[in-house]
């Protein structure tokens, strides 16, 4: 395996407009009408680029995070950002920051994950947002767009940060769905990490087969709309396809506890390696390591890194 750096070469700048306090706990059973007597809760800060801040990090590098945040329960979620020393630039806003709560039922090993929808952000709020960015984007670097968009914001907010990143000479990566993924892929981005269900709500179709889903994939591609197309499929591992071919990949066999903030962290691993100078192969070895080991943490718990390079290790790519 290429070896992992220490530091990165090229920096990487995060963005996240929508982030949520995570709370999770754990409940027996999850019953209606009923009062549910729960264990220990955790709180961790999420929301898509502030994840993907914190893999990076711990993983050896580091990012600067731009998140929106207001009220009580974003002056929490502030406090456990700084806790975990992530270099951050907070654009305020009026309305209070959203919550998402994470149940797991410990006598069928379900788990309950509702998010909330989140505070609704004024036009000068959301331009504040771009305005940050547009002050902070690392030329050459990386700007990663992440996350729901809370209602208020246009649906090609994403769009124009993907034009502040073209301006600055840097590389647009984004992970959203809907109608502000749509509005990405129109403006052209480097880097796309859809699943099988958002591409397939994308294109309009379900995509059931493998061959369907690398077709979608690589339509985007040839396109022009990114370079990249990380799909993730959860247990049926992912696929990458580039202008040089796909590439495919299965999960490594874990214990898998909790699938949340799987996904960022395949995308903070992925752009991480990138950045450091790493081919696209080792990228998404990486990435796919990193989603696999943060499935293996209870909750709302991220990846460790003696755990990614392990899987790192392991996986071989296999043919498309």
């Amino acid at each position: 395996m290429d070896a992992p750096r220490s530091t990165t070469l090229r920096p990487i700048l995060t963005l996240t407009v929508n982030p949520a306090l995570d709370v999770s706990t754990s409940t027996q059973n999850v019953v209606g009408e009923h009062k549910m007597r729960c264990g220990l809760s955790r709180l961790d800060p999420g929301g898509g680029g502030i994840n993907v801040s914190r893999v990076i990090q711990r993983l050896g590098g580091q990012t600067l995070a731009i998140y929106a945040a207001g009220g009580p329960t974003g002056e929490a979620y502030r406090r456990l950002i700084e806790a975990e020393g992530i270099p951050t630039l907070v654009v305020p806003i009026a309305g209070s920051t959203r919550e998402s709560f994470t149940v797991d039922e410990t006598a069928t090993g379900q788990q309950f994950r509702f998010v909330l929808q989140g505070p609704e952000v004024t036009e000068p709020e959301w331009r504040a947002c771009l305005a940050r960015v547009a002050e902070s984007i690392p030329r050459g670097g990386y700007v990663v767009a992440s996350g729901s968009l809370p209602p208020g914001a246009p649906d090609d907010f994403y769009a124009r940060v993907a034009r502040l990143a073209r301006d600055h000479d840097a590389r647009c990566v984004v992970d959203a769905s809907g109608p502000a993924l749509a509005a990405a892929l129109a403006e052209g981005v480097f880097l796309v990490k859809p699943s099988g269900r958002e591409l397939g709500e994308l294109v309009g179709s379900t995509l059931d087969t493998e061959e369907s889903q690398i077709a979608a994939a690589s339509a985007l591609v040839s396109r022009g709309s990114a370079e990249f197309v990380a799909l993730t499929l959860g247990g049926e591992g992912a696929v990458l396809a580039s202008a040089s071919g796909v590439m495919r990949l299965p999960v490594p066999r874990v214990k898998v506890q909790s699938t949340v903030g799987a996904g960022d962290s395949f995308l903070g691993a992925f752009v991480l390696r990138i950045a450091q100078g790493h081919d696209a192969a080792t990228a998404f070895r990486a990435a796919v390591a990193a989603g696999s080991a943060t499935a293996m943490t209870p909750a709302t718990e991220l990846c460790h890194r003696v755990d990614v390079e392990r899987l790192e290790a392991e996986l071989a790519l296999v043919p498309a």
